[in-house]
């Protein structure tokens, strides 16, 4: 039997977290690489996407969370062999439940941080790149309430 994995990405935006999981998703061959991207990545982020421009909307972030662990859900049911979660996962809660499907469901789960949150330069270089423009004092922060694993 193929053993079944679950990626919950972890770390500030701009840190790199879609880099690594593309990195990863490529790596694993062109065909489930596809294959991957259309049943296997989910991230919240996607779901403020309009007419292929972001656009966050903090109303709606419980919803699209909620829709994102749904998806994710979803795919762990139909047994997908990898699933991954590219969200922030600032806090334990807020992968816990992803975390827990997914050993319900017998996968193997690695949690990856990508960085350091509370390296101050790694926060700089965070605020400098990501796509979403988030400010470097919101970042700041997401990161002093960073809970290690």
């Amino acid at each position: 039997m193929v053993p079944k994995l679950a990626i919950i990405m972890r770390g500030l935006p701009g840190s790199g977290k879609s880099y690594w999981a593309e990195q990863f998703i490529i790596s694993q061959g062109i065909e489930q690489a596809i294959h991957i991207r259309q049943h296997g990545y989910f991230s919240t982020d996607r779901y403020f996407y309009y007419q292929g421009e972001y656009r966050f909307n903090p109303q709606k972030i419980a919803q699209y969370h909620q829709a994102n662990l749904t998806a994710f859900i979803q795919a762990l049911a139909r047994s997908e062999p990898i699933v991954i979660c590219d969200n922030t996962n600032i806090a334990k809660w807020e992968f816990m439940a992803y975390e827990a499907a997914a050993k319900a469901l017998g996968y193997k789960v690695n949690v990856v941080l990508v960085g350091q949150p509370k390296d101050e330069p790694h926060q700089q270089l965070c605020a400098q790149r990501n796509q979403h423009h988030v400010p470097l004092v919101q970042i700041q922060k997401m990161a002093q309430s960073f809970e290690e694993w």
